[in-house]
């Protein structure tokens, strides 16, 4: 038994004295700790040596103390276990030297054995587990296909994707062919990451509000609701999808436990828009940490007040910034351990 289940209570739509807190990409660049092994192994070292992978997962439960761990890994691992090469490079993001233009180079993408080419990250959740020796839930995470998709096709990091999402509209029957790869061996790597210990999955559509609401239907939508339609039964699934408050009603009516929702989206219309019903989780902005402290905890119950204390999860609207001071992000945690004394 998990000794703090908060977060899985929370998932679950049960009555809780607080919401549960924890920040996405809380095991990051913030962290003095984080930066002293970033200083001597490269990126996908860090993630394929469960050893060091275990340790960043748990330095800010330690440090930062949230109610919840993310493993440290990548959304990339899926593509580079899928034979598309990947590389990483701090500062500069994600580089693809040859991006995939056509149906060719598609045919020439494969759904891997995921224990033969992912199962560094299956060792290191075993790892992680016995690490945080129940004290805390771990989730387990995996880019949304489209997300992958648009790396895989643009080649880089972009502001809008426009190479990715001409290939979409070009070339049809060859995007909805990678999409549906990515989908399948991304079902594969989220079943096995259960099967080794984590007790739920995040879904990350980073790149989903690039997409108009039509175009979402087709290529992001349908294939993140495969993953969580394949899941479902065996844990709790969240979804988020970064300005895609357009497709909160139909995530709402999907097998999800809950949609992360960004800080465009206020707490009102991200309610009204999902139902009313489902388990939310936001959406403080992450340069709102650089405030000052009192005001970190100030928005911080205001926040918890407009979304309510139930069916909430608290969160970052995205990823928290690498130029964060420690004692801010303590003091988002904090300010949700002191509402549930209030």
């Amino acid at each position: 038994m998990i000794k703090n289940d908060l977060f899985l209570r929370a998932l679950n739509n049960e009555t809780v004295e607080r919401p549960p807190v924890w920040m996405m990409r809380q095991a990051g660049r913030y962290l003095p700790e984080f930066r002293a092994l970033r200083d001597k192994y490269d990126f996908f070292t860090r993630c394929e040596t469960p050893e060091l992978a275990a340790e960043i997962t748990v330095q800010p439960i330690r440090i930062v103390k949230p109610d919840a761990a993310i493993l440290f890994s990548d959304i990339l691992v899926v593509p580079r276990a899928m034979g598309i090469h990947v590389e990483l490079k701090d500062n500069l993001g994600p580089i693809i030297p040859d991006p995939i233009r056509t149906m060719e180079q598609v045919n020439q993408v494969f759904v891997p054995d995921v224990n033969e080419t992912l199962g560094y990250v299956f060792d290191a959740i075993k790892l992680t587990k016995e690490m945080l020796n129940d004290e805390v839930p771990l989730i387990g995470f995996a880019g949304s296909p489209w997300t992958i998709f648009c790396y895989a096709v643009e080649g880089k990091g972009s502001k809008s994707f426009d190479t990715a999402k001409g290939f979409c509209f070009s070339n049809p029957i060859a995007a909805h062919t990678l999409l549906q790869k990515i989908t399948d061996t991304t079902i594969l790597y989220l079943k096995e990451k259960v099967k080794a210990g984590c007790n739920a999955i995040q879904i990350f559509d980073s790149w989903g509000g690039m997409l108009s609401p039509v175009d979402y239907q087709e290529f992001s939508w349908p294939y993140i609701n495969q993953i969580v339609e394949a899941l479902a039964e065996d844990t709790k699934v969240i979804v988020f999808g970064k300005g895609c408050w357009f497709a909160l009603n139909d995530m709402a009516k999907s097998k999800a436990s809950a949609l992360g929702v960004d800080w465009t989206c206020s707490a009102r219309n991200a309610r009204y828009l999902s139902g009313g019903k489902i388990t939310l989780q936001g959406n403080f902005d992450p340069s709102r940490l650089l405030s000052p402290i009192p005001t970190i905890k100030k928005m911080v119950h205001e926040m918890i007040d407009e979304f309510g204390k139930d069916s909430y999860i608290v969160n970052l609207g995205h990823g928290i910034l690498p130029n964060i001071p420690v004692d801010h992000a303590k003091a988002f945690v904090e300010a949700v351990k002191e509402y549930g004394n209030k």
